[in-house]
């Protein structure tokens, strides 16, 4: 008898085949088994594509590495934020298309935002004028095509204006014509730093003023004060001072004309002024829509709260309406700030030297290496957004509901 059973005890080899087997009936141990399976099959395969692609690449003559990264471009850019010439390399080139890139991004993320946030408080205005207006802007903007509009904006806005002999002055050294609008170029004296410092204190001196200011208004018997103005007025006093005290800590170069263009000064290019007014205008229409759903999202009843507490309409907004509404506005806003960086690289339909024209195009066409360079562009762009996000969570997290 073995364990109530007629018969000897099992041996070695059956005892193991009987572990197998109910190691083989366990779901986890199954699940793993197929999921390993499959990703060595996906291992071997993308190696085997690997190692085609390599050998295609070096019978072309075409560079395999990152190698050619360091060789001369051999050719210009209209306009960069750094040092750059024909003689740099393909990576100078690349960071020169990245900071493009990344200042038509920043600008055209702040003037959406306005606009957005603007025309979205303006579509649940009580005004039917500025309802109906905005409501016309957003449904105008969001239903045309954003290649349509870039070429819009570049051809028949920016292109017909006047020449640099005849251009238009917005403001004293600020002239705007076809070939770009021109601005004053600030130059730092050696005392610019100290400027900087006394800045930066202020700030954050305003900063733990205020963060004092809220503690204490959580508590009983606490006065309103304008903290706003209050802070305001200590930053541009000390900036102020701080100015007086330092010997020159900048001055402004404004454009000068001669000839057919002008020397000096700031230039915006045509190119950059159309796709930073495409860009802003179409995904504010987006992001109007996304505040006009959060706030209208807060129930009614919360108004009538505030109302019942004394708030008045502009504080009862400030405190208990916007903070719920941008629960649901950021996740939605955070899809847009990534829609607009993507749709920036339609810059290379207007000319601008971005990221995608630059490297993507020209040193693309080049050296051949499509692989890498359109790795390299992916990952980049990968790069900021997850970027963005991560930003957008953290500040997501303000407005998050906390459970007690």
């Amino acid at each position: 008898m073995w364990a109530g059973r007629p018969g000897p005890p099992p041996g070695g080899s059956e005892r193991a085949a009987r572990s197998w087997l109910f190691l083989w009936r366990a779901p986890a141990v199954r699940a793993a088994l197929y999921q390993s399976v499959l990703v060595l099959l996906f291992a071997v395969l993308l190696g085997a594509a690997v190692l085609d692609v390599r050998a295609n690449m070096q019978a072309r003559g075409i560079p395999t590495g990152l190698g050619f990264l360091d060789n001369a471009a051999g050719f210009d850019i209209n306009q960069t934020l750094i040092a750059y010439n024909a003689r740099s390399t393909y990576a100078r080139a690349l960071l020169v298309g990245l900071l493009n890139t990344g200042l038509v991004c920043a600008v055209a993320l702040v003037f959406a935002t306005i606009i957005g946030f603007t025309v979205g408080l303006a579509r649940l205005s009580r005004n039917l004028v500025i309802a109906h207006g905005a409501l016309v802007y957003v449904e105008a903007l969001r239903n045309v095509p954003l290649l349509l509009q870039l070429l819009f904006w570049y051809n028949a806005v920016l292109k017909p204006l006047p020449p640099p002999r005849e251009s238009l002055l917005l403001l004293p050294g600020v002239y705007l014509n076809n070939r770009g609008f021109f601005l004053p170029e600030p130059h730092f004296g050696p005392d610019a730093p100290w400027l900087g410092v006394g800045l930066g204190l202020s700030l954050v001196g305003a900063a733990l003023g205020w963060r004092s200011f809220r503690r204490a208004r959580r508590k009983p018997a606490s006065v309103d004060l304008p903290v706003g103005e209050v802070a305001g007025g200590a930053i541009l006093c000390l900036a102020l001072v701080a100015f007086a005290l330092t010997d020159e800590p900048f001055n402004l170069t404004a454009p000068v004309l001669k000839g057919f263009n002008f020397n000096g000064g700031i230039r915006l290019s045509p190119e950059f002024a159309a796709l930073v007014l495409g860009l802003s205008l179409y995904t504010g229409a987006f992001i109007a829509e996304i505040v006009r759903a959060g706030v209208a999202a807060v129930p009614h009843g919360q108004s009538e709260a505030a109302a019942a507490l004394g708030l008045a309409q502009g504080p009862a907004f400030r405190l208990v309406i916007a903070p719920q509404a941008m629960r649901v506005i950021i996740p939605l806003l955070t899809s847009q700030y990534l829609n607009l960086i993507k749709n920036s690289s339609l810059a290379v339909f207007i000319g601008y030297p971005d990221l995608v024209q630059v490297f993507a195009g020209t040193v693309l066409n080049q050296t051949g290496a499509a692989v890498q360079v359109i790795f390299i562009t992916m990952t980049v762009y990968l790069a900021i957004s997850l970027l963005i996000s991560l930003a957008m969570n953290l500040y997501g997290r303000r407005f998050a509901l906390v459970e007690r």
